[in-house]
């Protein structure tokens, strides 16, 4: 069954600068919000900016449907996020929501949540839904170094969390694959949801499969449109090539076959 999509002004309530190069932008509507799933995602509109002719796809960071608002946590990479990185208090931004499919709920208690970078961003979510089914999760965090890591206690009220960065600066050194949670002889998890740049990914697939742990991956592929139509976010599956954006933006890493790719 499709979802309806949502086409709404959103009002900025806040931003919130987390360090230089990440934010958290939050968003409320004037109407109350559909049910809104981890791993989904919103295509926003960047008005004002020059250059910057497509919209932008961001993982919904959290949703409080109480105040009817989400949070997005951004990266500034460009022009785009760079101004979206200004926008003050009663702004507002287009934004068609919500998109894509969601990670699926476990079968399990072992549950591991995997990210790097800007793509912790749909972790939070599901951490949250998770402790809705009184599951407990490690959350393993992955930042290049101390100065980028943030949010620690948010995640702290969901889950265990571990931390490594690059230089060691924070927490383990070396990528979330070399934590000892997962470098082990056999991680001690059934179920790993992750999202993050694409080696970081396929190195933990890798993982996964080898280890015979399911594991679902949240795509990061370019997006123009992100309802299907343009066709630009194609990723090979089992099935042919699917859209990331509407079949996705999870997948099982089995349907991929990414555990079989040397890292």
């Amino acid at each position: 069954m499709e979802i309806k999509k949502f086409v709404q002004d959103l009002r900025v309530v806040q931003n919130i600068r987390l360090n230089k190069r990440h934010f958290i932008l939050e968003l409320q509507s004037p109407e109350k919000f559909p049910l809104i799933l981890p791993g989904q995602f919103v295509q926003v509109l960047v008005s004002n900016s020059p250059s910057t002719f497509l919209r932008r796809p961001f993982s919904i960071h959290s949703v409080d449907y109480a105040n009817n608002s989400l949070r997005l946590l951004v990266q500034i990479k460009g022009e785009g996020t760079l101004h979206l990185s200004k926008l003050h208090d009663g702004d507002s931004l287009n934004v068609i929501y919500p998109l894509g499919n969601s990670f699926s709920l476990p079968a399990t208690r072992d549950v591991l949540l995997v990210g790097g970078g800007a793509g912790v961003a749909p972790l939070l979510f599901m951490a949250k839904l998770l402790n809705q089914d009184h599951i407990h999760p490690t959350i393993l965090l992955g930042f290049r170094t101390k100065e980028e890591v943030s949010e620690i206690e948010e995640y702290s009220k969901y889950g265990t969390v571990l931390v490594t960065t690059d230089d060691g600066s924070a927490g383990e050194k070396g990528l979330v694959t070399d934590h000892p949670v997962l470098k082990g002889e056999r991680p001690a998890f059934r179920k790993i949801y992750c999202c993050g740049p694409e080696p970081m990914m396929k190195a933990v697939a890798k993982i996964a499969t080898m280890h015979q742990i399911e594991c679902e991956v949240s795509l990061e592929n370019t997006m123009a449109c992100g309802f299907g139509v343009c066709l630009c976010c194609i990723t090979p599956t089992d099935k042919g090539n699917e859209r990331v954006c509407v079949e996705g933006p999870v997948f099982n890493v089995n349907r991929l076959n990414w555990g079989q790719e040397e890292k």
